[in-house]
């Protein structure tokens, strides 16, 4: 796929997108999706799985390989939906949520990584980025403090304050889930860390596979 093709098939997708929780939504697991680089080009996708309410892993899946889309900026999904894919395709427990390290809504098509994958696999999906896309004013210091990330004079997230003191996370919606719960969901996962926990164990289980 082109770059050219990988935007007209972003701008194909967005309207699918629905940043809209259904009422019943039970999130038992949420799955953290991340992928490491070697400096060698070879990648780790990886997915873990943990029970949302003891933080306990439930299930694990890595799938290896080597970027098959160049660095772009606005087409980071290009680069590693299909590793991630691959990896979700291997797992035994059905998550509840993905979550995703990046954007979701907080791009400049309105079409980030997480509502890629939430569009493409039905499941909802938030994108929680370490740095922002858009303007915000700093939230309080408190845990839980929030407050918007704009960009053309829209809100696009929340810089989230997951611990006092430590600078926040940028949380954007993906798909089939709304900001409020969105955030709410990121908390819940941030136990003694700035990083929800889905996030820190997809990453350090890709960095040990490419060892």
């Amino acid at each position: 796929m082109t770059p050219e093709e990988a935007v007209a098939e972003q701008e194909r997708l967005r309207p699918l997108v629905r940043p809209v929780a259904d009422p019943d939504l039970d999130v038992r697991y949420a799955a953290g999706l991340d992928v490491g680089y070697a400096a060698d080009d070879r990648l780790a996708a990886a997915v873990v799985v943990l029970d949302a309410t003891t933080l306990e892993t439930v299930d694990t899946a890595v799938v290896l390989g080597r970027a098959e889309f160049p660095y772009l900026p606005g087409l980071f999904a290009f680069r590693e939906l299909p590793p991630l894919l691959r990896a979700l395709e291997r797992l035994d427990v059905t998550p509840d949520l993905l979550v995703c390290d990046g954007q979701g809504l907080a791009h400049p098509r309105r079409f980030g990584l997480a509502c890629h994958l939430g569009v493409v696999t039905g499941l909802p999906s938030v994108g929680v980025a370490k740095t922002p896309m858009g303007r915000f004013d700093p939230p309080g210091p408190e845990r839980g403090a929030s407050t918007d990330l704009v960009d053309g004079g829209e809100v696009v997230g929340r810089a989230l304050r997951t611990r006092a003191g430590v600078k926040p996370v940028f949380v954007s919606v993906g798909h089939l889930v709304d900001l409020d719960r969105a955030c709410a969901e990121v908390l819940r996962l941030c136990a003694d860390f700035r990083l929800p926990e889905t996030t820190r164990r997809a990453d350090a289980l890709g960095r040990r596979q490419l060892k």
